[in-house]
């Protein structure tokens, strides 16, 4: 018992978490679920809180919406603090803040969550989590104008480009299940720094991989589908714009394209891969590149050059149903396609 106290203050994991969060990862690509992001988040807190009494989670006032509350959570209250989940209230700044002071503290791994757009009210706080590098685990739902009728004031856009802006900040933008478990098993082993975790309101679909895509997830990017020999054209994306990259994808192959389709849930992650990991996913010989995202456009031309395209969001969005607002906005295969072919 000394021993395992002694673990949790160090801040180690159970010398078993790879191996049984690895199985849950595979289990989850045989299942092929298609939920939300949010959902397959919550689905993950119950794989690993049981492996994790250490975990310390919470919410600022929107516990039903982000699905933080697992299974075996039990809120902390003045009359009983035996618990492992912190109603915040409507305090993003002060939940943020508490955070990074539990996880200086030792002993608890700390998670909180709010809206993506509410990350605006705790944005110092997560810069010093950044700075002093603690291992805070920050989730963000509704990630995008996907939320739909909501409108601009909830309707993120410039909130993940900031993230990413953040040094020693990992921020993933998972596809589906299979992703989602993976950012969250990622941020629990980085004890070097905070991650943000980014989840949809809207169902995802699954991605078909085999066993070392699945592994390649936790690089950060890696090649989703490809094409039969060098490709013409990559379409980069993330999040539940991956979905309209394979779709645009197999419109294009159709046509007698080739063309290769990149997920990148965390460019951090990827960009920490060697040169040579990088090149075999986004070699520097194709030119004609897309990416697709559902936020900021410009934080894309890194990965795209000047003479690549972005499919992204320049302005705040607006209210209406999901479906439209991605119609409205050229989220559609159909609109990846026309980038793609005019490129070439």
């Amino acid at each position: 018992m000394a021993a395992e106290l002694l673990r949790r203050i160090a801040g180690d994991l159970p010398a078993d978490f790879n191996t049984q969060a690895d199985a849950y990862i595979a289990d989850l690509q045989s299942q092929g679920d298609t939920i939300a992001s949010r959902k397959a988040s919550q689905n993950a807190l119950n794989a690993f809180g049981p492996l994790l009494p250490e975990m310390l989670g919470g919410s600022a006032d929107l516990a039903g919406s982000n699905l933080t509350i697992w299974s075996g959570s039990k809120g902390i209250s003045k009359a009983d603090a035996n618990g492992n989940y912190v109603y915040y209230g409507v305090r993003e700044f002060a939940m943020s803040a508490i955070m990074n002071g539990v996880a200086l503290h030792g002993g608890f791994v700390p998670y909180g969550a709010t809206f993506l757009v509410f990350m605006e009210y705790a944005r110092n706080a997560v810069r010093m989590a950044a700075l002093m590098r603690q291992r805070v685990l920050f989730v963000y739902t509704h990630d995008s104008i996907g939320l739909g009728e909501d409108g601009p004031t909830h309707q993120p856009i410039e909130q993940i480009a900031n993230l990413r802006a953040t040094p020693h900040l990992d921020t993933w933008r998972p596809c589906d299940t299979v992703e989602s478990a993976v950012a969250w098993k990622s941020a629990l082993q980085r004890i070097d720094g905070p991650s943000a975790l980014i989840f949809s309101r809207q169902n995802l679909v699954h991605q078909d991989r085999d066993q070392a895509q699945v592994e390649a997830i936790a690089k950060g990017g890696y090649i989703l589908s490809d094409c039969d020999g060098v490709p013409e054209a990559i379409i980069i994306a993330t999040g539940s714009e991956v979905g309209i990259a394979q779709d645009a994808a197999a419109q294009l192959t159709a046509q007698g394209r080739n063309v290769r389709v990149v997920s990148m849930p965390c460019t951090e992650a990827f960009e920490r891969q060697d040169a040579a990991y990088q090149e075999s996913v986004l070699p520097k010989s194709v030119s004609a590149r897309v990416a697709v995202e559902a936020a900021h456009a410009d934080y894309w031309y890194k990965y795209v050059g000047l003479q690549g395209r972005v499919v992204g969001m320049t302005d705040f969005g607006a209210s209406a149903p999901a479906n439209e607002l991605f119609e409205i906005y050229g989220f559609t295969a159909d609109n990846v396609a026309k980038q793609v072919n005019e490129l070439l």
